[in-house]
């Protein structure tokens, strides 16, 4: 098999690796809380964790590639996520799994991205697009089978097979690199901003975590208000970094790109809300309506398959419309279907329950697909990578935020209740959901004619003086 081939595929089973397991654990949470002793609405922070662990790593990625050796790297990072997914597996305590869930994310933060690296450097630019694709089906897939997948495994298996099945694919994606990627590293690299990343790492994690520490709980809680304050501290301290380095870890100097800008905040505020529906859905599923974890994966299968469908005439929409109009009135029409979640019940007649999870789906992926696009229109070659990083940090970040809110609104709606009511969910949807639609106002600052080059459009201006 030609090198062209068989290295994107070597890169896919990593991103599938990594989607299934993100999108399986989701609906066997309550099984893992029952079996570890614990509430379902606290296993939200193996998802969580999972994400933050993702986001502080990441930076460091590139660089360790670079420094080490790509190969090496990336095999490295394969062995750290199936051991963490193994040791996940055998995991008998709260404390254990999210250790476990962080280690994972750890070898996900370098394995995908350092993965990427190696297809842009071993295939040819000519062929690139092609190879992009190829590598990208296991996204499309991975979401799509996770959990119908996790679903079954947790009904007719056990939950621990969810993270043991990563163990084939991971082998055979480490016999495949270890045979066919070379190991390419940079004669020059840079020194790599250690302070920057602590300081980054701690400020993120520590703030988000400490927000939802803090807040799951009806007590005041000293030791997350702590984590709390030296997040805050830390997030500080590295904005004061960065403008005195030549070379920091997140180069805050992107946000004066306006497509960029644009892409980080609004893109963050509105993933709020699509960061907690596969949370919600699944728990609403099985706590609410009494599904079995498999029909739970049935049903919620459908925003992932709407989200597939979508992709094939993205870009005709995107170069029908422009930029500027998706982003703000699809973000609305996205957002309505997060809200209309909110009036899910076991009355409702399944194929309209089916619809709105259906068309959620569809207009969360046009969205996804403009805000990825849109946040490397103005970037120019050498912030590339930076902007990478940035823009994948900042979309880790707030789908991870979008779970501890759904989770705290969950917990304060169902009060002392041992379990979840359905009006507790009817408030989680409609929240999070109005929430994502306020990205509108961060869209309108848009020029008419941002994008207007990736999108294929004639620009505004030559269209209106040609006749």
């Amino acid at each position: 098999m030609q090198r062209r081939t068989i290295v994107p595929l070597i890169v896919a089973c990593a991103l599938f690796m990594q989607n299934l397991d993100a999108t399986a654990i989701a609906t066997a949470l309550p099984s893992i809380a029952e079996a570890l002793n614990e509430t379902p609405l606290r296993l939200h922070l193996a998802i969580t964790v999972f994400m933050l662990s993702l986001a502080a790593f990441l930076p460091v990625s590139g660089w360790v590639a670079d420094k080490f050796g790509s190969r090496h790297i990336f095999r490295l990072a394969m062995v750290i996520f199936i051991t963490a997914s193994i040791l996940c597996g055998f995991s008998t305590t709260f404390n254990g799994m999210l250790f476990w869930r962080m280690v994972q994310g750890a070898g996900g933060a370098m394995m995908v991205p350092v993965g990427r690296l190696i297809l842009v450097r071993s295939v040819p630019k000519s062929e690139l697009i092609g190879a992009m694709v190829l590598m990208g089906m296991p996204a499309m897939i991975g979401p799509i089978l996770g959990p119908v997948v996790g679903g079954f495994v947790t009904t007719y298996a056990s939950w621990h097979w969810i993270f043991w099945m990563n163990v084939p694919i991971g082998i055979l994606g480490l016999i495949l690199a270890t045979i066919y990627i070379e190991d390419v590293r940079e004669p020059d690299v840079k020194r790599f901003d250690w302070v920057g990343f602590w300081l980054s790492s701690i400020g993120l994690t520590g703030t988000l975590f400490g927000m939802d520490a803090s807040t799951s709980r009806n007590e005041i809680d000293p030791f997350a208000l702590s984590i709390l304050a030296a997040g805050v501290i830390c997030g500080v301290l590295y904005v004061i970094h960065a403008r005195r380095v030549d070379n920091p870890i997140l180069d805050l100097s992107l946000l004066k790109l306006q497509t960029f800008r644009a892409s980080v905040t609004g893109g963050s505020v509105f993933r709020l809300g699509v960061g907690a529906v596969p949370f919600l859905l699944p728990l609403l599923m099985q706590e609410g309506f009494g599904y079995s974890p498999f029909d739970s994966g049935l049903v919620t299968f459908f925003s992932a398959a709407g989200s597939l469908g979508m992709r094939s005439i993205a870009r005709r929409v995107l170069r029908q419309f422009g930029f500027r109009s998706v982003l703000r009135w699809n973000s609305l029409i996205a957002s309505s279907f997060i809200v209309l979640c909110a009036t899910l019940n076991p009355t409702m007649p399944q194929a309209l329950m089916m619809g709105i999870i259906f068309f959620g789906g569809v207009f969360r992926s046009l969205e996804f697909t403009a805000l990825n696009t849109i946040a490397f229109a103005e970037v120019e070659g050498p912030l590339m990578s930076q902007a990478t990083s940035f823009s994948q940090m900042s979309q880790r970040l707030s789908l991870s935020t979008g779970v501890a809110i759904s989770a705290f609104i969950l917990h304060h709606a169902s009060g002392a209740s041992p379990h979840i009511p359905l009006s507790a969910f009817t408030w989680a949807f409609a929240i999070v959901g109005v929430l994502s639609a306020t990205s509108f106002f961060t869209f309108t600052y848009l020029p008419e004619e941002a994008g207007a080059e990736i999108a294929g459009r004639q620009p505004i201006r030559s269209r209106r003086f040609t006749k």
